[in-house]
């Protein structure tokens, strides 16, 4: 049975869950939400998920909502990216929940606050205090891939797939990879990898599809 992805092009925290779906080799597709016209607040996508977010994976009489939790069900099917032992599958653990609580949260804010709000709707003050968090997090994880290919062990794991869900994306928010030499070979070396495909690529309804 083929796994659904119910996602949208713009989502960094739904491109987490396709990019782990895609590289696993596990069957799946996507279905689109329309998120900018409100998909996600109406009753029909409550059912679905009550929280009233993207992503949402379905697999036959398994719903699952937040992105680490569909990565963590990836490996549970196929072995990948949960770390070789016990001490890496916490470690991988520990950066998935660096990267949802110091950067991935922050950096979705502040792309959307910048590309997606009116600007006549942005709060004074908060996108450049959301930049200096997000340049804290940017030089942990710079300074964490200094001699490293991988964010932990010797291959690509959740860790990477969580870390990476916002830094590929255009539209500016303060992250400019040149700025960052070794997250940007990290970042070179995700993109190296078989089935990789940018956020655009792998899921349904980004600004090219609307173009």
């Amino acid at each position: 049975m083929t796994i659904q992805l119910y996602c949208f092009g713009e989502s960094g925290n739904a491109y987490k869950a396709a990019l782990a779906l895609e590289l696993s080799g596990l069957d799946w597709a996507p279905v689109y939400v329309d998120f900018f016209n409100g998909e996600t607040r109406g009753e029909a996508f409550r059912e679905i998920n009550p929280m009233g977010e993207v992503p949402v994976l379905v697999d036959g009489d398994v719903t699952l909502t937040q992105s680490g939790v569909m990565q963590m069900y990836v490996t549970e099917k196929t072995g990948k990216f949960g770390g070789s032992t016990p001490q890496d599958a916490r470690e991988v653990m520990r950066w998935m929940f660096w990267d949802n609580h110091k950067m991935s949260s922050q950096a979705g804010m502040t792309r959307f606050l910048m590309n997606f709000l009116p600007e006549a709707k942005r709060p004074e003050g908060v996108i450049p205090f959301m930049q200096g968090r997000l340049k804290a997090a940017y030089t942990t994880l710079n300074a964490h891939l200094a001699g490293r290919d991988w964010i932990v062990g010797e291959s690509p794991t959740n860790a990477d797939l969580s870390c990476c869900g916002y830094l590929f994306y255009p539209e500016p928010f303060g992250f400019y990879r040149a700025d960052w030499p070794e997250i940007d070979r990290w970042l070179s070396n995700i993109e190296g990898l078989s089935g990789w495909k940018h956020p655009y690529d792998l899921m349904p309804g980004s600004p090219a599809d609307r173009a």
